[in-house]
C-alpha cells in the first residue's frame, strides 16, 4: 500500500485532469492515474503515419469552458485556439455548394441561392438558437438538483426554475419541444431546402446513434451550440498541436499545482478509501473521482457487493453506442471537391457529406438494419491547413468523423468494408482523393472502447437522451457527482453536463468535493 492521498483521480481524460487541478489547486494531496502511457484520454494527439500527427479521437473544439481555460491558467502553459475561417462547406446534389459562416451576412446570402425565405428567416432562427443556448451555459458549471434531495438540492431546483422564469412564453415553448421533439421538426419550422437544414441538422447526429427525426434529436443539435472560441460564440476551433495539446496544457498545470500523475497504471477495483491496481498496488486515499464512463465505473471498478443490485440493473440499462467511426489520414495534398473544386475555398471548415436530412435518416436505417451505413454520414477536417506542426511541408492531414456505425457489429471482420464505404463518400464529392492518401489510422466503435474505454464506442459516456440528462445523469438521486458509495465520485463526461471537451463535469466535481472536505473552490 502507497502513502495515504487526500483524493485519488481514476483517469487522466480531460475531465480528471481538470478535476485534479481544482482539488490541488485548493491544497489537497491529489494523484492521478491513467491506464495508458500518454494523458488525455480521448483529447489526444498522436503520430499515426511518420512525420504526420492529429488528434486521435476528439478533433475540434468550442465547448471548452472559457472559466476552466483561465483559472487552470491553459494560456500560459502554450495552449492556442484559433477559430475556422469558415464553419462548414457541404457539397450538394446537383453539383452545387452551401458554405455556412465567414459572417451572419455571407451566410444569409449562400443561403439565398436555394430559399429567400431560408435567407430571410435566418437571423430569426440565430436568436432563438443563441436564447436556448443560454439556458445551456447557465447550467454547464451548476450542480443538477437529486430528486428527492434535501434542502441543498431544493434551492438548486429553486434556481433552475427561475433561470427558466426569466424566459418569455415563447422562448419557453421552444425550450420544452427541443428537449422532446426531432431535429427535422425544429428545423422545419425555420427552413425548407435541404442544404440548410442538413448543415444544421448534422449537429444531431454527432455521437448520436439516431435519426435526426427521432425525438430528442433537437437537443442534441443544441448541446453543441452552447460553446465559444476567443469569446465568439457559437463558433468551432482548432488548438493549434491538436487536442493533446489541452490536456498537455491542464497537466502541466496539475503538476504545478502539486498533483502527481502516474500513467502505465491500469485500475483494477475501486471501494471507499482504497484504489487497487492491476499489478497489486493499492493506493490509500480519503477521496475518489473517476473519470470514466458511469457503465465502467459503477460494473466493473466497483465492489459488486457494495452496491445495491436494483442500482446495478439500473445501471446495465445506461445506453451507451455513438455508432462513431474515426479515421485520421495522411494526404500528399488538398482534395479538390466537384462542386468547387478551387483549393483553399473550404480551408479549416467542417466538410460534411450528408447533403440532406433524409441521407442521415437512411444511413441511420442502413446501420440499424446491416450494421453499416451504406452511405455514411461524413464530416472531414482538414486541420493542417490552420495547424502546419501537424504534417511535412506540402502535405497534409485529414480528420474524418463519421456516422453510423453501429457498436455491436463484427468488427474484426468489417473494419476494413466501413473504411471503404467511407473513402467512397469522399470519393464521390473529391474524386481523386483515394490517390491522396498515403496513411491512415482508424477506430471502429470497438477501438474506441478498448483504446480509450468508451462503453460501446461512446464519445458522450452515455447517450444524451431526456432520461439521461441534468437531474437524471448518470442516475436520478446522484447527478450531484456524487456514487452511491461514500467518497466516491464521478468526474466525467457521464456526469451533467454530458459529452464533449468542455471541462465542466471535472470542474463541477472538484467542486462537490470540496465542499465535503469543507473547503471552498478558490
Amino acid at each position: 500500500m502507497t502513502s495515504r492521498y487526500d483524493v485519488v483521480v481514476v483517469g487522466a481524460g480531460h475531465n480528471g485532469l481538470v478535476c485534479a487541478g481544482y482539488l490541488a489547486r485548493a491544497g489537497l494531496k491529489v494523484k492521478v492515474l491513467e491506464r495508458r502511457s500518454v494523458v488525455g484520454g480521448a483529447a489526444v494527439t498522436e503520430e499515426f503515419h511518420p512525420g504526420f500527427r492529429n488528434s486521435a479521437a476528439a478533433y475540434t473544439v468550442s465547448l471548452l469552458q472559457r472559466k476552466v481555460m483561465r483559472e487552470l491558467r491553459l494560456a500560459e502553459h502554450g495552449l492556442r485556439i484559433v477559430e475556422r475561417p469558415l464553419a462548414n462547406f457541404l457539397p450538394l446534389d446537383g453539383g452545387e455548394y452551401l458554405k455556412v459562416g465567414g459572417g451572419r451576412a455571407a451566410t444569409q446570402q449562400e443561403v439565398a441561392k436555394f430559399s429567400t425565405r431560408d435567407a430571410e428567416r435566418l437571423p430569426r432562427y440565430w436568436r432563438r438558437l443563441e436564447t436556448l443556448a443560454d439556458v445551456l451555459r447557465g447550467l454547464v458549471l451548476e450542480t443538477p438538483p437529486n430528486a428527492g434531495g434535501g434542502f441543498s438540492d431544493l434551492l438548486r431546483l429553486l434556481k433552475s426554475g427561475n433561470r427558466l422564469r426569466q424566459l418569455d412564453r415563447e422562448a419557453q415553448r421552444d425550450l420544452l419541444e427541443i428537449f422532446t421533439s426531432s431535429a427535422a421538426q425544429f428545423l422545419e419550422r425555420f427552413f425548407e431546402s435541404d442544404g440548410i437544414q442538413a448543415a444544421f441538422g448534422f449537429d444531431a447526429v454527432v455521437g448520436n446513434f439516431a435519426s435526426p427525426f427521432h425525438p430528442g434529436t433537437a437537443y442534441v443539435l443544441l448541446h453543441h451550440c452552447f460553446g465559444e472560441v476567443n469569446g465568439q460564440r457559437g463558433a468551432w476551433g482548432h488548438a493549434i498541436g491538436g487536442m493533446g495539446a489541452i490536456s498537455e496544457a491542464l497537466a502541466a498545470e496539475a503538476r504545478r499545482l502539486g498533483a502527481e500523475i502516474e500513467c502505465d497504471a491500469p485500475v483494477a477495483r475501486i471501494r471507499p478509501g482504497e484504489v487497487a491496481l492491476e499489478g497489486g498496488t493499492v493506493v490509500a486515499c480519503r477521496a475518489i473521482a473517476a473519470n470514466v464512463n458511469p457503465k465502467l465505473l459503477y460494473l466493473k471498478l466497483m465492489e459488486p457487493g457494495l452496491l445495491a443490485p436494483q442500482l446495478r440493473a439500473r445501471m446495465e440499462h445506461y445506453k451507451c453506442g455513438s455508432a462513431t467511426f474515426r479515421i485520421n489520414v495522411a494526404l500528399t495534398g488538398l482534395p479538390r471537391f466537384a462542386c468547387l473544386p478551387e483549393p483553399g475555398a473550404h480551408h479549416g471548415a467542417g466538410i460534411i457529406l450528408a447533403p440532406s436530412l433524409a441521407y442521415m435518416d437512411r444511413a441511420y436505417l442502413d446501420a440499424r438494419a446491416a450494421g453499416i451505413a451504406r452511405q455514411p454520414i461524413v464530416e472531414m477536417v482538414i486541420p493542417s491547413t490552420l495547424d502546419d506542426s501537424l504534417a511535412p511541408a506540402g502535405r497534409h492531414v485529414a480528420s474524418l468523423f463519421c456516422q453510423h456505425f453501429a457498436p455491436d457489429a463484427d468488427w474484426g471482420a468489417r473494419k476494413d468494408e466501413a473504411i471503404g464505404r467511407i473513402l467512397d463518400v469522399i470519393e464521390a464529392q473529391a474524386p481523386g482523393f483515394r490517390q491522396l492518401v498515403i496513411g491512415h489510422s482508424a477506430l471502429s466503435p470497438a477501438d474506441l472502447e478498448r483504446d480509450f474505454g468508451l462503453v460501446g464506442g461512446d464519445i458522450f459516456h452515455g447517450a444524451l437522451t431526456l432520461d439521461q440528462l441534468w437531474a437524471a445523469r448518470p442516475l436520478l438521486g446522484y447527478a450531484d457527482y456524487r456514487t452511491p458509495l461514500k467518497g466516491v465520485y464521478l468526474c466525467g463526461s457521464g456526469a451533467h453536463p454530458g459529452g464533449g471537451v468542455t471541462g465542466a463535469p471535472g470542474h463541477n466535481c472538484a467542486r462537490e468535493m470540496l465542499r465535503d472536505f469543507g473547503k471552498r473552490m478558490r
